[in-house]
């Protein structure tokens, strides 16, 4: 039987901390990249770590000679024989500083190709009327940000001026950087920082943006707010934030805030608002002349509507696709007055005579 301990070099009281350090130091000693590295005891260092390591295996280990609930053990070897590792016991050991896991599992599946950077994203808010919030409309707002050159047209060349092939990079719009790590030397790809990422350069460097292509500056942007837009919505418009050399420019976001409105509110792509009529049209019925957001329009109370009763009006809502629009709904209030001359009181005697 394996003695884990015995491997590591430590004793059988050994603190979790004194575990960690003697593998750390065993393992860089035996890695099998090294010049006089070995690869068996590389293993047996690991598989070792992976039991003392761990509060459960290591009970099972001392109490039985084995380990019962996976992972090392028997028949179950680590590292590089199919168990599992713990690669954040490798930061800060000694040659590993720079130890970073996207760059191994880049390398092994194919290796870690050069993304295309992106600029800034923009967030600002805005204030809608009610009534613009329903149809839409279109705002303009000026912002300071990092935009295309106007010069050079986002070339970064001076007018007349060529773009020749990148030394830095020989055209490939990235350069190769190595960088070890405790599988030896990792290969990554980076972004050209010369061309970035374009693979060509300006034989003339613009004078306004310094050969980037971007410059800040103060740029007027029309936003189109979509009909129905809500009260906290967010509109996004790709490709309007922060330019960036050689990358996408990000996004601007814009955070709508809608205003009250005395009379209507929103119910969907309904709109809804009350009406305040007399008792005696509720009784009688009348015609009720109404403003909305489309001007104003007649209306008809039947008699003998009840209150909180509701009245439609069709297409008088929201827009919404193609074309449709929601209704209008108008919420009935009788009003009883708050005084009664003695004439109304005989009239209302009358009528409760009527079982009214």
């Amino acid at each position: 039987m394996k003695d884990y301990y015995q491997i590591l070099g430590v004793e059988k009281n050994a603190t979790k901390e004194d575990i960690k350090k003697a593998f750390r130091k065993l393992a860089h000693k035996y890695h099998p990249d090294k010049k006089n590295g070995d690869e068996k005891k590389f293993k047996e260092v690991n598989e070792a770590h992976q039991v003392l390591s761990d509060e459960k295996k290591r009970s099972e280990y001392d109490s039985y000679g084995r380990v019962f609930s996976g992972g090392g053990g028997y028949g179950n070897q680590g590292g590089f024989g199919g168990g599992q590792w713990d690669f954040s016991d490798f930061a800060g050991a000694q040659g590993f500083e720079d130890f970073d896991i996207g760059d191994i599992f880049g390398e092994f599946f194919g290796g870690r190709k050069a993304g295309r950077p992106r600029g800034r994203d923009i967030a600002i808010d805005m204030e809608l009327d009610f009534e613009d919030s329903v149809f839409g409309i279109e705002k303009k707002v000026l912002l300071n940000k990092t935009s295309k050159c106007d010069s050079c047209d986002g070339s970064g060349a001076e007018k007349g001026s060529d773009l020749i092939t990148c030394t830095t990079c020989n055209g490939r719009g990235a350069v190769r950087e190595a960088r070890r790590s405790i599988f030896g030397a990792i290969t990554t790809e980076k972004v050209c920082n010369a061309c970035f990422g374009s693979g060509k350069v300006p034989e003339n460097k613009c004078k306004k943006c310094k050969g980037t292509g971007v410059a800040r500056k103060e740029e007027e942007i029309k936003i189109a707010i979509p009909a129905g837009v809500e009260n906290g919505e967010m509109v996004r418009m790709s490709g309007m934030g922060e330019a960036l050399a050689g990358g996408e420019s990000g996004d601007l976001y814009i955070k709508i805030h809608v205003k009250k409105h005395l009379v209507f509110k929103k119910d969907g792509n309904d709109l809804v608002m009350d009406l305040n009529i007399k008792l005696s049209d509720a009784l009688l019925g009348n015609t009720y002349n109404i403003q909305t957001l489309d001007g104003d329009i007649n209306i008809k109370i039947p008699p003998y509507i009840e209150h909180g009763s509701f009245l439609k009006v069709k297409e008088k809502g929201i827009p919404y696709e193609r074309g449709k629009r929601g209704d209008l709904l108008i919420k009935v209030k009788i009003e009883l007055p708050k005084k009664l001359s003695s004439k109304a009181k005989k009239i209302i005697e009358e009528l409760k005579g009527e079982g009214i």
